[in-house]
């Protein structure tokens, strides 16, 4: 049951619960991926089981795609959908202009793609992913496999010029063999501790050879939705410049969270 979850739990679904306001029926929707997204992705399919709503979800990432035909969304490509109404998905960091940091799930590229080919990028997420300088979460940087050593000491080397206060990286492994994303490539995570400029460190690592994408995401989140364990909901959208606030009870029926293990 909900009031026997976590406070960190209650948080994600809080605000994954608030965030399924912005969709509405006939909208193609961009679905995350991550432990927040995927309380996102129950939400909705209890939505499309029990009231009727009818959406059709751009996933990104397979277990993605696979949690939402699990619970009845509609999954099509996004070359299908072409262009989406809204994207919803965690964040590793976000600052006060909703910059993020994103990735630690293994999915930036797609995300990014999804995210951008969007009418409106929303992020849920509890408040201990909100920072006021961006960069003590390892900055993920998805690398192809062939040269990944010698694209790694380009990396390094141009870290030493960057305003960030660390500038180590290790390639990111599952068990005892490199990490692979679902388009095959590896991802660096880089160690920086503070990214001074994040504008422009993004625009200067998609310049090395060997780099796919960074998980820096700049001007692309439109609003954030902050769940806290008590229930409470923050909204901040950037483009209105509001803030609004709201509370949830935890009476909600168990059958939404049976069998969530993501």
């Amino acid at each position: 049951m909900p009031s026997e979850l976590s406070p960190i739990d209650k948080a994600k679904f809080v605000a994954a619960r608030r965030a399924t306001k912005f969709v509405e029926t006939g909208m193609k929707v961009g679905l995350g991926t991550g432990s927040t997204a995927a309380w996102l992705v129950r939400c909705l399919g209890e939505l499309v089981r029990e009231d009727g709503l009818r959406i059709k979800g751009v996933p990104t990432s397979t277990r993605t795609a696979q949690l939402a035909r699990d619970v009845g969304i509609e999954v099509i490509s996004l070359d299908e959908a072409k262009w989406l109404d809204v994207t919803i998905d965690g964040a590793d960091e976000y600052d006060a202009d909703l910059n993020l940091i994103k990735g630690g799930g293994g999915a930036l590229l797609q995300e990014k793609i999804v995210a951008t080919a969007s009418d409106q990028m929303v992020v849920i997420a509890d408040i201990s992913k909100r920072v006021e300088t961006l960069g003590a979460f390892p900055l993920p940087v998805e690398v192809i496999p062939f040269g990944w050593k010698t694209t790694q000491t380009l990396i390094e080397e141009l870290l030493v010029g960057m305003d960030v206060l660390g500038a180590t990286s290790a390639l990111r492994m599952n068990g005892d063999v490199p990490y692979v994303t679902d388009e095959g490539n590896h991802i660096l995570d880089l160690h920086l501790n503070r990214i001074g400029n994040a504008r422009q460190l993004s625009l200067v690592m998609n310049q090395i050879p060997g780099v796919v994408e960074n998980g820096l995401f700049i001007d692309i989140c439109d609003a954030v939705v902050i769940g806290y364990g008590d229930g409470r909901v923050e909204v901040q959208d950037i483009n209105k410049g509001t803030t609004e606030e709201s509370r949830y009870d935890f009476l909600e029926s168990a059958n939404l969270f049976a069998d969530l293990t993501d």
